[in-house]
């Protein structure tokens, strides 16, 4: 999950994709995600920003999944039912798929945009990207991912969305992202193409991570370069 990554200082290239689209500033109400118990079930959402970390947490927990749904890559992928706009691929996908195949894609892909199902495991995720410019906790849509797992798996998510803290019955993360500096490396500074530049340059700031557990508040901040 790239909200833990950037805490134990493991950041990556899908770490990296998660701020591409930020410039500098502060944006508030990121990357929420919702846990709670209902009976013999744990029942999540969140914003868009997980739907990848929550499409290969399913994959880790399941040998063979059902999807259905969209995925986006800046990178070709060897896949049917293709189409190409604005330098993004997108493909239409409905499938049996291993879970090895769909771990792949998700680390490769811009976005996956895919309903997930298997015993124990429905992951619903909206088809259609919000808008990078909205931010504010009255606008966030935090359900645009959707998950209902049998209680077998609590631990295994806890461990990956909620790692900091000792357990729950309900609990809330949310995010803000203060991006204090855009780091363009002397290598890059000769590139003439704005838009790799925008790519591949580094944010510099902080993270401020709050979690609302059983009706108390943990904050924490972390200083991120990725």
């Amino acid at each position: 999950m790239f909200i833990k990554k950037i805490f134990q200082d493991q950041a990556d290239a899908s770490v990296h994709r998660q701020f591409v689209r930020f410039g500098k500033g502060n944006y508030p109400s990121r990357a929420v995600i919702n846990a709670r118990f209902s009976g013999t079930q744990l029942k999540i959402s969140s914003t868009y920003e997980f739907a990848n970390d929550l499409v290969e947490f399913c994959s880790s927990i399941a040998a063979k999944l059902n999807v259905s749904g969209i995925i986006l890559s800046k990178e070709k992928l060897n896949l049917e039912n293709e189409k190409k706009k604005s330098g993004i691929f997108s493909y239409e996908i409905n499938k049996d798929i291993g879970n090895l195949e769909l771990k792949e894609l998700t680390e490769r892909a811009y976005a996956t945009l895919l309903d997930c199902n298997a015993q124990g495991i429905e992951l619903k995720i909206k088809k259609k990207l919000p808008k990078p410019g909205k931010s504010g906790g009255a606008k966030v849509n935090d359900k645009f991912c959707v998950l209902d797992l049998d209680m077998k798996f609590y631990v295994g998510f806890k461990e990956e969305f909620f790692w900091d803290i000792p357990g729950f019955k309900k609990a809330r993360a949310d995010h803000v992202y203060l991006i204090k500096d855009i780091i363009v490396s002397k290598e890059l500074e000769k590139e003439k193409n704005f838009d790799k530049i925008r790519q591949e340059a580094k944010r510099k700031g902080i993270l401020t991570r709050k979690v609302l557990v059983d009706g108390k508040e943990f904050v924490k901040d972390k200083e991120f370069e990725v």
